[in-house]
């Protein structure tokens, strides 16, 4: 895969891509570490172009919205245009790849109704679409047994054994994860025997997933697994029996005789997507890797004061080289998504931008009458992430009548980013304060004034939008560092590691889409 302008394809592709992503990157160091919670306080607008902004606090909200995604308009300052322009083709594509054309053989199946039970529209899509390209992959190395890393509930597990057949161990931090898998596999099961004994085509079910609490993954554990042949039912293993020397089926011919391992990751979450590739280089009878990362933010980061030879980021001898360092809020910011925002729509955009002026004017709050709160960089959650989510899910159900409401009303629609009249933002600003007051375990000042607060915050609130758009601009590109970091590790192993980034799902529904697969030739 590659970009309008760059590509992935050996080492030195990769990392003249890094190299142009960080030349770009430092003069907009100040958007990049900036926190939008401090746009009033800090005066935040100043320090972007005010062209930029003078242009876009009258722009239309889902024009905005589409920003980060590489939209632009004709008259737009020419140098606006270049930013966005950049950005886009620095980021990897996230449109969803051909798989059949990229990966050869990839036999995707609907999932069942029992299958798919208790699975979101976005889980559906990720198990029903990475369970084909794992199996794919299990089938070009030959590996017995799939990995299945950060397993949860073991949806992904379940779908790689129950209907591609496949031997899978699913691995995860939980105890509770593990018997919430085990139970929810043996209703699958018990459903599987009994269509086979209605179709009189016998007894022989797909084995349930093995399933093991493991805080730590690592080659030691790994190794164990290799020796274990995986009998029927055997679900009762746990990591320090593992380490402490696997017990072995004597029933098979082949017990004696080591497997080779596939690792499967569904948005393993920070460290543990790199602690994936990290352990595929370290054990030998790992053949390949098939990691899709997510959480950023959680990611450990080498630093002045963090020198971790085996931090999250960078992994690639060759980003260490360059000595760049990204900070919590670059990759808080590398979590950030176009595909969705782009979809938003108005109302839902409006919102949003509604709902950081809010955080923003109540930051003002804090540092008045709380400046010792602030010091801790409080969180009070994310009001209207739900409001959100239902409009996307009605712009992916409905497509046909979101696009007919929306050139009904396009004549009508406001310019100013506000949605509702200067009483009612008030209103609702006020609710916004008491509510996170009470989540902060606060009480109100006796001299609070939320009304000379919100008056000083308004006349700037239509800047927010723009700010906010243009930062999450970044968002992709930072991600793509990220990435191309992580494919690069891989690549630097030499000619016996053939790597790739592939897109696999549908960035509206599943953002975080880009998959690492890698095979040992």
């Amino acid at each position: 895969m590659k970009s309008a302008k760059y590509s992935c394809n050996t080492r030195s592709e990769t990392l003249e891509w890094i190299n142009a992503i960080i030349d770009f990157l430092k003069p907009f160091a100040f958007l990049i570490n900036a926190h939008v919670v401090n746009f009033f306080r800090d005066k935040q607008w100043e320090a972007v172009d005010q062209d930029w902004m003078s242009c876009l606090k009258d722009e239309k909200p889902e024009n905005i919205l589409l920003i980060p995604s590489g939209g632009v308009q004709d008259h737009w300052p020419a140098s606006l245009k270049e930013f966005v322009h950049t950005l886009r083709s620095l980021s990897f594509p996230r449109e969803q790849a051909e798989l059949q054309t990229i990966l050869g053989d990839v036999d995707m199946a609907p999932l069942s109704t029992v299958l798919s039970q208790g699975m979101n529209l976005k889980k559906k899509h990720e198990v029903e679409v990475l369970s084909s390209v794992v199996s794919s992959v299990v089938n070009s190395v030959g590996a017995p047994t799939v990995v299945d890393v950060g397993a949860g509930q073991g949806y992904l597990a379940q779908v790689l054994s129950f209907q591609y057949k496949h031997s899978v161990v699913a691995i995860d931090s939980s105890s509770h994860h593990g018997k919430v898998t085990d139970a929810r596999a043996t209703r699958i099961r018990k459903h599987f025997a009994a269509q086979m004994r209605k179709s009189g085509s016998g007894n022989n079910c797909p084995d349930a997933p093995m399933t093991i609490t493991c805080r730590v993954l690592s080659t030691e554990m790994l190794k164990g697994l290799t020796n274990v042949h995986l009998e029927k039912n055997d679900l009762d293993l746990n990591a320090s029996a593992l380490s402490n020397g696997p017990r072995r089926s004597q029933s098979s011919t082949d017990a004696n005789r080591p497997c080779s391992l596939v690792l499967a990751g569904l948005h393993a979450c920070g460290d543990l997507s790199v602690t994936m590739l990290r352990t595929f280089m370290e054990c030998k009878e790992v053949k390949a890797v098939v990691s899709i990362g997510c959480c950023y933010n959680l990611l450990s980061e080498k630093s002045s004061e963090n020198s971790c030879s085996h931090c999250g980021f960078p992994m690639s001898i060759g980003l260490k080289s360059l000595d760049f360092q990204l900070g919590k809020n670059a990759r808080d910011l590398g979590c950030q998504s176009a595909a969705r925002w782009s979809s938003l729509g108005e109302d839902a955009g409006l919102q949003n931008f509604e709902l950081h002026s809010f955080r923003a004017a109540f930051q003002m709050v804090l540092s008045k009458h709380y400046p010792e709160v602030l010091a801790t960089s409080p969180s009070i959650g994310r009001q209207g992430k739900a409001f959100r989510r239902q409009q996307q899910r009605k712009s992916l159900e409905t497509p046909a009548i979101v696009d007919a409401i929306r050139k009904e009303t396009d004549e009508k629609k406001p310019t100013r980013q506000t949605s509702l009249n200067s009483d009612d933002t008030f209103s609702s600003f006020k609710n916004f304060c008491l509510l996170a007051f009470s989540r902060l375990n606060l009480e109100p000042p006796q001299d609070l004034d939320l009304s000379a607060t919100w008056n000083e915050a308004d006349a700037f609130t239509e800047l927010i939008g723009p700010y906010w758009s243009i930062r999450a601009a970044l968002g992709p590109v930072l991600e793509t560092l990220i990435l191309l970091d992580r494919l690069m590790f891989l690549q630097e192993q030499g000619d016996s590691i053939k790597a790739v980034m592939v897109p696999i799902f549908d960035p509206t529904i599943s953002p975080r889409n880009v998959a690492i697969i890698a095979k040992r030739l």
